[in-house]
């Protein structure tokens, strides 16, 4: 008896991921970086959390009644946006920061482009760096220190207020006053100080645990590993694009981070400190924004890297995370097209 061949149209190839799958996935692994952070910040971290993941939902569903299309706000993804937007967010912001920033990271992020799946850009990152252009003094200055420890990370509490600022802040301040040659030999002790306290032990510790200064969902390292191993163990994400950011980032940072010249930085302090972990395992991972070939990952995580690099040792800012994840969400096409597999049989055009 013969066998029949069936001839379908694409995909041969399915699955069982839906959207609600994965977006809800993300939420279970948010959920531990969620509960420290009311531990180190108290409830306000909740209140601030629960007001950008309410906004969210609100404009999402809003825009879409407007536009006639289905609500999805089920799907999982807006209340994704509410929470990262809230993790990169000081503590210490008014109330309604997370609301204006979610409201423009829904309605211009991501609804004016369509809806989920043809936004170009992360939709939580485009909240946070409009508030940082529009409020960088509620976004840069309104941290509280954590519950049992210094904002700065570091043991040294009143040195002319340089430790009294998040650990990548106290970073910039201390290489500042030794590469300023008319810092004071008083400035120039203290800077090396401090720079000495960032890289011992115990800072390293509080970095990894959370007992620094940050916003609301980065400073827990280890709460943040936590649910990237779920992700990983889930499929959900894909280990290339963290995997290159994060060595790219220690590689650079080994070389060039040094305030004693090449090969002097310390890699540990820029991976463990700032919203690295919390961006290359969940922001730069977004699947929309992303490139999908293993070769695109790499190169879009390298990208990341470097600019993140760039951007903590000698932009205007201290953290660059959101910034270089964004740049790269643009350049994301590109290398698409660029990194794209050849189709089964093709053959390579000559002349």
């Amino acid at each position: 008896m013969r066998e029949r061949l069936i001839i379908s149209a694409s995909p041969h190839v399915r699955d069982d991921v839906s959207v609600e799958k994965v977006m809800y996935g993300v939420v279970i692994a948010l959920v531990p970086a969620l509960v420290g952070s009311i531990y180190f910040y108290g409830m306000r971290a909740a209140f601030l959390t629960l007001l950008a993941v309410v906004a969210c939902l609100l404009t999402e569903a809003v825009i879409q009644r407007m536009r006639g299309v289905p609500v999805t706000i089920r799907d999982g993804s807006a209340l994704v946006t509410g929470i990262l937007i809230a993790f990169n967010l000081p503590p210490g912001v008014p109330w309604w920061i997370p609301v204006v920033g979610s409201i423009f990271g829904i309605a211009i992020g991501k609804q004016v482009f369509g809806g989920l799946g043809y936004n170009p850009l992360n939709p939580a990152l485009v909240g946070r760096a409009f508030l940082l252009a529009s409020w960088p003094v509620h976004m840069t200055t309104t941290w509280l220190p954590p519950n049992g420890g210094t904002l700065s990370g570091t043991a040294l509490r009143g040195i002319d207020a340089i430790s009294q600022a998040t650990p990548l802040a106290v970073l910039r301040k201390a290489s500042d006053l030794i590469a300023d040659p008319s810092s004071t030999t008083h400035q120039l002790v203290q800077a090396r100080e401090v720079l000495t306290d960032l890289g011992s032990a115990d800072t390293i510790v509080n970095l990894f645990i959370g007992n620094v200064g940050g916003c609301i969902g980065e400073t827990s390292v280890l709460l943040l590993l936590v649910g990237a191993a779920y992700l990983l163990y889930k499929h959900l994400i894909d280990w290339r694009v963290p995997g290159a950011y994060i060595v790219t980032v220690a590689v650079l940072a080994w070389v060039f981070g040094g305030p004693s010249g090449l090969l002097s930085g310390n890699a540990l302090f820029h991976v463990l400190s700032g919203g690295l972990i919390l961006g290359a395992f969940f922001m730069a991972t977004d699947m929309v924004t992303s490139p999908v070939s293993p070769k695109g990952m790499i190169i879009f995580g390298v990208g990341c890297g470097v600019l993140t690099t760039v951007i903590r040792l000698i932009g205007g800012y201290p953290e660059g995370v959101s910034y270089s994840i964004l740049l790269m969400n643009v350049a994301t096409p590109l290398i698409d097209r660029h990194t794209r597999p050849k189709k089964f049989g093709e053959v390579k055009k000559s002349g």
